[in-house]
């Protein structure tokens, strides 16, 4: 059998580690959940109602992803980064149109995220209606840790998430504030595309989002999760 020949190598397989295998999770899609707890809907002046909204997503390149510990250049083209800090929901089985009832069954495992974010980008294509692609989707702007099978966790319904940037709190909530909780998302995004293993999902941020600058260190905790660390670096 003749084997295709390519111009360039084909990109990498990118992928995070698994608490208690040698075997690593492969990433197929990154997607997001945007505005999930009401107090970080408020700050952004965009407060959510529940009863009349439906959940919103944009989606990062697989090539976005940096695992926890890592030292990230201060990014191009901004001059207000942010964290965002998120629990992160690993897809392990596919899964189309599925029950809220039976969206447990499709998850592999969690961990703990950055969804790092050139806000002043994102809210300059926010307010002309345009993609928040060059606010959102950049190199090395989803830092994940290390995924814990769900097997040993159940569905996360509740759980301390907080943030701390040079060891000050900055965000501190609970996963019981979620508006759409993970069954939610999981059922309402597989409505539009056909989860598959090795997705991810950035089930959003709580209120306390904010800037850093070089030689920042951005420490992060969900319970049950792990913890999470990024050194912002100097520009490039």
């Amino acid at each position: 059998m003749s084997q295709n020949t390519y111009l360039w190598n084909p990109a990498p397989v990118y992928s995070l580690p698994v608490r208690g295998s040698d075997a690593r999770l492969p990433v197929k899609r990154i997607f997001c959940v945007g505005r999930n707890y009401h107090a970080h809907a408020v700050e952004m002046g965009r407060p959510v109602d529940k009863s009349t909204m439906s959940p919103f997503y944009f989606l990062k390149d697989a090539s976005t992803l940096v695992e926890s510990g890592a030292t990230v250049p201060y990014p191009t083209g901004t001059a207000n980064y942010h964290y965002e800090m998120e629990l992160v929901v690993a897809i392990g089985q596919p899964g189309f149109r599925v029950a809220e009832a039976d969206a447990h069954t499709l998850i592999y495992g969690y961990a703990a995220g950055l969804d790092m974010t050139r806000r002043d980008l994102q809210l300059a294509a926010r307010e002309q209606g345009r993609p928040w692609d060059l606010g959102k989707n950049f190199e090395k702007s989803a830092v994940c840790t290390e995924v814990v099978p769900a097997a040993d966790l159940g569905v996360l319904e509740a759980g301390a998430i907080n943030l701390q940037v040079n060891g000050q709190t900055k965000q501190t909530s609970d996963l019981s504030m979620l508006i759409w909780n993970i069954r939610e998302i999981i059922a309402d995004l597989s409505r539009f595309y056909h989860l598959e293993p090795g997705d991810l999902i950035y089930t959003g941020t709580p209120e306390g989002v904010g800037a850093v600058s070089s030689g920042d260190r951005i420490t992060g905790h969900i319970d049950q999760v792990g913890d999470i660390e990024l050194t912002i670096g100097s520009a490039e």
